[in-house]
């Protein structure tokens, strides 16, 4: 427990950094507030999480990051950037169900887009390079990791939803006005 709860204390340490210094973090909760969903630090909660995942959104009480998962400060800044995505398109489309495999494709397609989970360092890292449309493909592979987590959208009806909505929601940035 001792391990654990050092490890919490240390993310907690790097998820206030983040939400203080993060320029990314910090335009993402701005943008938040200005579509009418001020995103406060009680947002946030820092947990052990039992699946392998960085974070996640919970539309009910918010943005959890990943103790056990997460070690350093560009993990946590990526992660928090990663859910605030989904807490964005949440907020702003009032009809969002995420147990609709297109609207939760979609969020994921746009989060691994715009939070930095596909940039060169990050496919590196994992050992992908070289390949045509790099990026597009981290993008995919990504989306469906994550669509394929909700169990309402598993197997063939995951990568039919991030097939069906790549073209559109890659390429749909905001609030950024490019992809960053």
């Amino acid at each position: 427990a001792n391990q654990g709860n050092e490890r919490i204390g240390r993310c907690q340490a790097q998820l206030e950094r983040s939400l203080s210094e993060n320029a990314y973090v910090r335009f993402m909760r701005e943008k938040m507030e200005n579509a009418g969903c001020a995103v406060h630090p009680e947002f946030f909660h820092v947990e052990m999480c039992d699946l392998k995942v960085g974070g996640g959104f919970r539309p009910e009480d918010g943005i959890v990051v990943c103790a056990n998962h997460l070690h350093t400060q560009e993990d946590v800044d990526h992660a928090v950037t990663h859910e605030l995505i989904h807490a964005y398109d949440h907020c702003r489309a009032k009809t969002l169900d995420w147990n609709d495999c297109l609207h939760h494709a979609c969020s994921e397609i746009r989060a691994a887009t715009l939070s930095g989970d596909c940039a060169f360092k990050q496919e590196l890292l994992r050992g992908n390079f070289g390949i045509n449309k790099q990026f597009q493909t981290c993008v995919k592979r990504r989306a469906l990791l994550s669509v394929n987590m909700n169990q309402a959208c598993t197997g063939e009806k995951a990568e039919h939803a991030v097939e069906e909505a790549f073209q559109k929601c890659f390429k749909y940035s905001e609030p950024f006005d490019r992809i960053p």
